[in-house]
């Protein structure tokens, strides 16, 4: 008996200390792969929504509207990187192939871009639409109508001259499926609204012509849900900024929400006209026909789920429906919460002087995101010295500029209707000092997408001009109202200005001067990084999520 319980303490004890030994192991192997360590920026968040209120057919077509946006991931996976899959199969470890899958290829989009798997190189600026080989001199001299489409990728015949393929035939298998998908959902729409737009969606993924579909996508006011589809954003395009990247959105409508933020839309034009420049940078007018609406968001497809997540959308892109008809701003109200939980309020509890968390509100923060979208739609769009629409004279510094703008007119706009007493929820120091946790938070995505550069722009601008300080015993940073006021209405005069003289060479050294992390910010970033302070969210979503 006695040498039966020494057998069984012994194996106990050698059970204790293997699994000592493999926890151990498993410790070390984990902090030698920095993958894994990576992989912990981002805290996941399941995409949900309460269904209850729809209808049966309104499930059904949430169920193909997902389907459809899963072609849009297939499309992105070959814009951003080719053969995503057969890079995976070769990868065994799981950190690194999630990490792989988040940003749709071996480039961490939160980190410059750089490559965290062995053996690839540097990420080409013009992703997937450009041949790899091709020089911006050869572009220029390929004569071609569609060359600088939105809707075309460049290839080589046989003979190794550049061509065009419209992403109808580039991508045919997968618009086909997506445009059938829509086409299924369409006949089951009870909104005349939402059927019309589905019907020409459909068509318009068919043909790469979206015109028709993005005025009847506008036209739709009564609609529940709501699909968001096609290739849209060209901010993966670094070489030229002419090239859009397949995306979608699956939206539940939050009405009640919608209703407050309704009025906000009837001050663009007189808002227009209040910006600090000259009468000739702001003759245009911003259509009136815009809506402000808020929704849960229960799928993010390609371009938007790739790194950072979007938390608001405004479009169409179309600068000439955006001048005829306007825009459309919609707040994704659940991804917006999760960030404002997880990431801004320990961001602020750690960076914000103490005596000014108090203005730290999600209030603030919905409106800032709103406002930076509704600002899109303000400004200039063609430039006043004959060099075309601002997109093309700025090239590939557009967007970046153009996100810089949404930044600070979006502020300026939520300073004139506080002013006017027509936003009353909180104080104007509310939504200053939020808009500056929110620049600590949208830093963290580094300074390599054209948003990346923007939220830097406004960083170092402001600092520069004294809009916060830094109290250096605590480490914290508090806004001095008047000078955050001023350097907000010289930045706005400052960008506008050069967006409407078209002017490329001083956008670049604008960028190259103000675009980057300082040693100081990135000490306040690394601090931020060792609390363990998610950069990002990455979401549980789909239709079992869901429950349908």
């Amino acid at each position: 008996m006695k040498s039966i319980k020494l057998l069984t303490t012994c194996c106990f004890l050698f059970t204790i200390f293997s699994c000592s030994n493999n926890q151990k192991h498993a410790e070390e192997t984990e902090k030698s792969n920095p993958n894994a360590e990576r992989l912990k920026i981002y805290a996941p968040v399941k995409l949900t929504s309460d269904l209850s209120h729809l209808s049966a057919n309104e499930k059904k077509m949430v169920a193909l509207f997902i389907e459809a946006a899963k072609e849009m991931n297939e499309i992105f996976k070959k814009q951003a990187y080719g053969n995503l899959d057969s890079l995976l199969a070769t990868i065994s470890d799981s950190a690194t192939r999630e990490l792989v899958k988040i940003n749709y290829g071996p480039w961490d989009r939160l980190n410059g871009d750089s490559s965290f798997v062995e053996g690839i190189g540097a990420k080409s600026d013009g992703a997937n639409f450009y041949p790899a080989n091709m020089t911006k001199e050869e572009f220029e001299a390929f004569k071609s109508d569609d060359k600088k489409s939105l809707y075309t990728v460049l290839g080589r015949n046989e003979k190794g001259e550049l061509i065009t393929i419209p992403y109808h035939i580039a991508y045919k298998e997968h618009v086909e499926k997506a445009a059938e998908l829509l086409k299924q959902a369409a006949e089951l729409a009870e909104d005349a609204g939402l059927k019309k737009y589905l019907t020409l969606r459909s068509e318009a993924l068919l043909t790469d012509d979206y015109t028709a579909s993005d005025y009847a996508w506008l036209d739709m006011k009564t609609n529940g849900i709501d699909i968001v589809i096609g290739p849209i954003e060209s901010y993966e395009d670094k070489i030229y900024g002419y090239k859009a990247s397949n995306e979608a959105y699956v939206f539940i409508k939050d009405k009640e929400w919608s209703k407050k933020l309704e009025h906000y839309v009837s001050f663009l034009p007189e808002l227009q006209a209040s910006l600090p420049v000259d009468a000739k940078y702001k003759k245009e007018s911003p259509g009136t026909d815009s809506e402000l609406n808020a929704y849960d968001v229960v799928y993010y497809a390609g371009d938007c789920n790739a790194g950072s997540k979007t938390i608001a959308v405004n479009l169409p892109n179309d600068e000439d429906i955006q001048v005829k008809k306007g825009t459309r701003r919609s707040q994704l109200k659940n991804a917006m919460r999760a960030k404002f939980d997880k990431i801004l309020v320990p961001i602020a509890n750690t960076l914000i002087s103490e005596n000014q968390r108090k203005h730290i509100t999600f209030d603030a923060f919905f409106g800032n995101t709103m406002f930076h979208e509704v600002a899109h739609g303000l400004g200039i769009k063609q430039t006043i010295n004959g060099k075309g629409s601002v997109r093309e004279a700025l090239k590939d510094k557009f967007s970046a500029l153009e996100e810089g703008k949404a930044d600070i007119l979006g502020l300026y706009m939520e300073t004139k209707l506080y002013e006017k007493g027509e936003i009353k929820e909180g104080e104007v120091m509310d939504t200053y000092v939020t808009f500056l946790a929110g620049i600590f938070r949208s830093v963290r995505f580094g300074a390599s997408s054209a948003h990346g550069k923007a939220n830097m722009l406004r960083f170092n601008y402001f600092a520069e001009k004294g809009a916060f300080t830094r109290d250096a015993a605590t480490g914290t940073y508090s806004v001095d109202f008047e000078k955050m006021k001023e350097a907000m209405n010289s930045l706005s005069t400052l960008i506008i200005t050069l967006q409407g003289n078209g002017d490329y060479d001083s956008v670049t050294k604008l960028m190259e001067e103000k675009g980057s992390i300082g040693p100081d910010l990135q000490k306040e970033l690394d601090k931020l990084s060792g609390l363990g302070i998610p950069v990002d969210i990455v979401f549980e979503q789909g239709t079992e999520v869901l429950g349908l």
